[in-house]
């Protein structure tokens, strides 16, 4: 126990100055989530070996990653997903992933290093939207037709991958996957539909969880703080990415408070931002083998340059080519992609 204490007590020391840095480097160029990652490769096993990622900080990272995925499926609003610029989002990480796929089938380069199978295909279609959102949140453009953007955009870039994993990777049949996806589904609507009656019925105990909600009970809270939880279970046990119930966990509580509630999201990033996110951003930082990355950088250049060519370069061309939307200038459209 004494060592776990030891890595959780640096790791939180380098969440606690990250922002002091950040705040420093003149233009602040830098996100703090960049440095809490490069703190982590810097002081993790593959670095100085300064911080040991047992099972216990594990943990804390696992449940940071879910409070971080929380958090970004709690700021998509359903109907801008489900609306004009969300469709042409969804249709725009399909054509990234045609283009992937002949990318790496076609181009020598991904054969020879060994990398030229689905998995790759899929990495190169990813945008790290657990990884933008903090940055959003830090430059100020939630809410913003950039941050709006980049939102419809990334969302299908984070569960487009998520479900192709579940789907082209799984060790199940073909029809045994879609029934687990079924049944997580239905297993979600149910979890969103019960507190949405109980709300429209008035129901006692949906006044008493309310009434006490800023309590020493804590009952909103703590309800969330379950139904996060029990949905990154329910992924663990039906072998799905445990982002996927994190994401749903998000998703149904902006459904159940389409309006939000500043009280509960105030707890919800106290708790998440100020603790258990940046214990997922050092760990995640912590497995990046430095020198692995550096005895093949090639493979590091081209795959960057294949991201950016296959991820950034059709969202730029549906941005210009939507003219639905508020119409960005081509600085922000860039910035977007």
């Amino acid at each position: 126990m004494t060592q776990e204490l030891v890595s959780l007590t640096i790791i939180m020391a380098v969440a606690a100055v990250s922002p002091i840095v950040a705040q420093l480097i003149p233009g602040r160029f830098i996100p703090q989530t960049v440095l809490l990652l490069a703190a982590g490769a810097t002081l993790g096993p593959y670095g100085l070996g300064i911080i040991g990622v047992n099972d216990a900080v594990k943990l804390l990272s696992e449940l940071g990653m879910a409070f971080l995925f929380l958090l970004a499926g709690y700021e998509i609003d359903p109907k801008r997903l489900a609306g004009h610029q969300g469709k042409v989002g969804l249709v725009t990480w399909i054509i990234t992933l045609g283009l992937a796929g002949l990318v790496v089938t076609l181009l020598p380069f991904f054969a020879k290093q060994g990398i030229d199978g689905i998995a790759t295909v899929i990495a190169l279609t990813t945008t790290a939207l657990g990884t933008l959102m903090p940055i959003l949140k830090e430059r100020n453009l939630e809410g913003t037709p950039i941050g709006d953007a980049i939102i419809s955009y990334g969302t299908w870039g984070e569960l487009g991958p998520i479900l192709a994993m579940a789907i082209l990777l799984s060790t199940r049949t073909g029809w045994q996957t879609m029934l687990v996806l079924g049944a997580f589904l239905a297993i979600c609507l149910l979890c969103a539909m019960l507190p949405t009656k109980a709300l429209k019925t008035g129901h006692r105990l949906y006044r008493f969880l309310t009434e006490n909600a800023n309590t020493s009970s804590q009952t909103l809270m703590r309800l969330t703080t379950f139904l996060l939880i029990f949905l990154v279970t329910i992924s663990a046990l039906f072998e799905l990415d445990a982002v996927l119930g994190a994401f749903a966990a998000g998703f149904i509580l902006r459904y159940i408070i389409p309006d939000g509630s500043k009280s509960l999201e105030m707890k919800l990033e106290g708790v998440g931002y100020g603790f258990l996110i940046p214990v997922f951003f050092v760990v995640s930082g912590a497995a990046i083998n430095v020198r692995a990355v550096a005895g093949r950088p090639a493979l590091l250049v081209a795959f960057i340059v294949m991201l950016m060519l296959i991820r950034a370069v059709p969202v730029y061309v549906a941005l210009s080519l939507d003219k639905r939307e508020n119409p960005l200038s081509s600085h922000h459209r860039v910035t977007v992609a």
